[in-house]
């Protein structure tokens, strides 16, 4: 029989702002919690957790437990993408909270390595991996939420309420250890004063959870699943993802290799490089930390805006460029081992990742198709990463003490270069609609176009040689 399918009217005003609330404030959370553990491992975890390590050895091992969490993300891309694309993107963004709240609250009551040995470093781990299985699936399943429920015209920045979500958890967890650090003495604050940012998001955690179980999922998921209720295309997604595009994944996981690594370095190693190195004090460079997460934000906007006007790849191209000189400038402001250049460096590193970032919540979701768009947008960006996010923080003062920081800007330099090509072979994709041709072939896919052909408003089924509908 005929098929006739008509896309689901917009959403109005008011469910789009309870949609970008939701995104906002439950990506808020999640990376207050995922990030206050980067903050923790920078200044607290060698101490608490390696006390019996010499200092290179405990910080190498804290950055390690903190790079493990990198290991779970694209398990928790994968899985949580899976669940997106089978049982709506709400389910999982509920999911992911509860996992990550709870998580970094027995992070919070953790015993010392002084009180339990080993085991303390254990568990640490072990609710570090939930923590990176949680975050795995928070930030593509909240760009794609809202990117879903977006206006075309303008989903650059409306999909950018992830992204200012997650600069406003790093803000936030910034500031709640220069409270706890200027408030108590450094034995209370080594002693139990850490634990409080920790404990703090169980508060969080429920008004994340009273938002979010306030919005339905989306029309484009809805409209899809109603399609495909009785079909055969809701098999694995991620079958259909290796199967249809994935050369796509490939390269939409290199896209953001330079700005995750930038921003690792800028905003975790750099904390520690600059307590540890360069002999400041640990509020003076959470202070530096609070003021780069600005430009970070100012970043973030700017680019979501010039990716509706100029295109998301433009943008992803222009700033991947331009990280490459940036890595060498930053390192050396750092050298001089002045406070301000070094500040300076460190904020025009996070202006430019927020550039890029504010541009990857619209431009990965538009490239995949909407039956597997949630594992696919999961598993591209946690690959990303997975290298950019684990790999740098841990090998950064290795390379640094052997060989000099000409080396670790060349690494991150090289990371920018890869992002920039994986930008160029990608097609553009602004002003693409994520509602999927309902007959479109999935081969089509593989033939180079990224996503399937664009559906008008309301798609005639063809007209058959004899003039009557196709069937």
């Amino acid at each position: 029989m005929s098929e006739h399918v008509v896309t689901p009217n917009p959403p109005d005003a008011k469910t789009l702002r309870r949609v970008v609330t939701a995104g906002f404030l439950g990506t808020t959370i999640e990376y207050y919690d995922f990030f206050i553990y980067g903050t923790a491992a920078a200044l607290v975890f060698p101490k608490v957790f390696f006390p019996t390590l010499g200092d290179a050895a405990s910080v190498a091992a804290s950055f390690a437990t903190f790079g493990v969490a990198f290991v779970a993300r694209p398990l928790g891309g994968l899985l949580f993408g899976h669940i997106g694309d089978r049982r709506g993107r709400k389910t999982t963004l509920v999911m992911t909270l509860l996992i990550m709240g709870l998580s970094t609250a027995l992070i919070g009551l953790l015993p010392s390595g002084d009180s339990i040995g080993t085991l303390a470093p254990l568990l640490l781990v072990a609710l570090r991996f939930l923590q990176g299985l949680a975050v795995g699936g928070e930030w593509s399943s909240a760009a794609l939420f809202v990117g879903e429920y977006a206006p075309r015209e303008k989903r650059g920045l409306y999909a950018l309420s992830p992204t200012l979500g997650t600069s406003a958890g790093i803000l936030l967890a910034t500031v709640a250890f220069l409270l706890a650090g200027g408030t108590l003495s450094n034995d209370q604050f080594l002693s139990w004063g850490w634990r409080l940012p920790f404990l703090f998001s169980v508060v969080l955690v429920a008004v994340g959870m009273w938002v979010r179980l306030r919005v339905s999922d989306t029309p484009v998921f809805r409209a899809a699943a109603e399609r495909s209720r009785d079909e055969a295309a809701r098999r694995a997604p991620l079958v259909q993802l290796l199967r249809h595009q994935g050369r796509e994944t490939v390269l939409a996981s290199g896209t953001v290799l330079m700005w995750i690594s930038f921003f690792y370095i800028g905003s975790v190693y750099m904390t520690n490089y600059g307590t540890e190195t360069l002999g400041f004090s640990r509020n003076t460079m959470l202070t530096v930390n609070a003021l780069a997460i600005g430009a970070n934000i100012i970043g973030s906007v700017a680019g979501a805006w010039l990716s509706d006007l100029w295109g998301r790849r433009t943008v992803m191209i222009a700033t991947a460029l331009v990280a490459v000189p940036l890595a060498y400038v930053l390192f050396a402001l750092a050298d001089t081992g002045e406070l301000v250049p070094l500040a300076l460096g460190i904020s025009a590193v996070l202006f430019c990742v927020g550039a890029a970032s504010g541009t990857t919540t619209a431009f990965l979701p538009e490239i995949f198709h909407t039956s597997y768009r949630s594992t696919a947008t999961g598993v591209s960006y946690n690959l990303g990463s997975l290298l950019a996010g684990a790999v740098p923080p841990i090998v950064a003062a290795p390379l640094l003490a052997a060989y000099g920081s000409a080396v670790v800007a060349s690494m991150l330099a090289l990371l920018a270069a890869l992002s920039a090509l994986s930008a160029l072979l990608l097609g553009e994709t602004r002003g693409r609609s994520l509602h999927d041709h309902p007959s479109a072939p999935r081969e089509a896919l593989a033939d180079g176009a990224t996503v399937p052909p664009e559906p008008s408003l309301t798609y005639e089924p063809p007209v058959s040689p004899k003039g009557g509908a196709a069937t």
